[in-house]
């Protein structure tokens, strides 16, 4: 069936690689793309989209609940995909009271209007992204699983837990149909400059230390962007309603190892003139309710409805270099 999809977010990181990947592959869906485009969200990224019939941007801020809903009416939306949220952790907790608007009051906000326009219908779905970081941290083993009771431990996955709280609320309150996913570290192209493996490259490059929290033995586990986002793709389409799905990438790395991984890549791609990047790696002082390990468990996902990884860390971390290489230095 023909679909007109509110993509939130979709000027942010994940959402720039989600919203080029679903309008080429759903023709005859619509993606109204809403975002505030704040520092995070980039217009850049989308360029591939300008042109597209079945493609339209909106900027503005999915706490207004007023634009929400004239955004539903003008655009006769069907759908909801919400990726829009405020995600660095040290942001959270330099200024906590922007993430509690943004991903509690923005998403409230857009399930309020959902709920008012399509109610308990069981042909409109609300998809709400979340994080493996609102199941708080992992010893050195065991993972997270759709059971994991929620411990968040910094303002940021506080936020997120709040925002999955009131989407299971919604569904088991006015029946309205709506899935959660919740994903680990992504990475790869359109990311950020403030996160992880930008902020590596970027110092590289720059020939300045790379900074890295504590003792760099934090651990993640890490999922390449577009294998997420086929993962929405099956979860919006295939999910059951009510259903939490984690999504994950069996690639667990601390710290310390990616910046030793994308320096040995520099070092080929891109070498200094006469020392390895790896010199640069320098320890500072680590952030407060730093969360020692996340790993997601998601045979849920795979055994229910046959998702895999595509892409293995390997080549996810060089097509990701060379990515940034070429926005960097060509």
């Amino acid at each position: 069936m023909s679909r007109n999809v509110l993509v939130t977010g979709g000027a942010g990181f994940i959402g720039a690689n989600f919203v080029p990947y679903f309008c080429g592959k759903y023709h005859d869906y619509r993606v109204i793309n809403l975002d505030k485009l704040t520092y995070a969200g980039n217009l850049d990224n989308l360029k591939e989209c300008e042109n597209l019939s079945n493609y339209a941007f909106v900027q503005g801020d999915i706490c207004d609940e007023v634009l929400v809903s004239e955004i539903f009416e003008k655009y006769k939306i069907t759908d909801v995909i919400h990726f829009a949220a405020e995600s660095h952790v040290d942001n959270s907790i330099a200024n906590p009271r922007a993430f509690i608007e943004t991903n509690v009051l923005g998403t409230f906000a857009l399930l309020e209007v959902f709920r008012k326009k399509h109610g308990d219908s069981q042909q409109n779905r609300f998809h709400h992204i979340s994080t493996d970081e609102v199941y708080g941290t992992l010893g050195e083993s065991g993972y997270f699983t759709e059971k994991t009771a929620y411990a968040p431990n910094s303002p940021y996955s506080a936020s997120k837990a709040g925002s999955d709280m009131l989407v299971r609320a919604y569904f088991h309150t006015y029946g309205m149909n709506i899935v959660t996913s919740n994903c680990s570290n992504n990475y790869g192209p359109k990311q950020h400059r403030e996160k992880l493996m930008p902020t590596i490259i970027r110092h590289a490059l720059a020939e300045e230390p790379i900074p890295i929290y504590g003792d760099g033995k934090n651990v993640r586990d890490w999922l390449y962007v577009m294998d997420h986002c086929k993962a929405v793709d099956l979860i919006f389409h295939e999910g059951k309603s009510g259903e939490t799905y984690n999504v994950g990438g069996r690639n667990e790395r601390n710290n310390l190892e990616i910046a030793q991984k994308i320096c040995e890549i520099l070092d080929e791609k891109y070498p200094r003139k006469s020392r390895n990047y790896s010199e640069l790696i320098a320890f500072v002082t680590d952030r407060p309710g730093h969360d020692r390990r996340y790993a997601i468990d998601m045979t849920k996902l795979e055994t229910e409805l046959g998702w895999k990884a595509e892409e293995n860390f390997d080549s996810g971390i060089v097509k990701t270099v060379e990515w940034y290489l070429a926005i960097s230095v060509n």
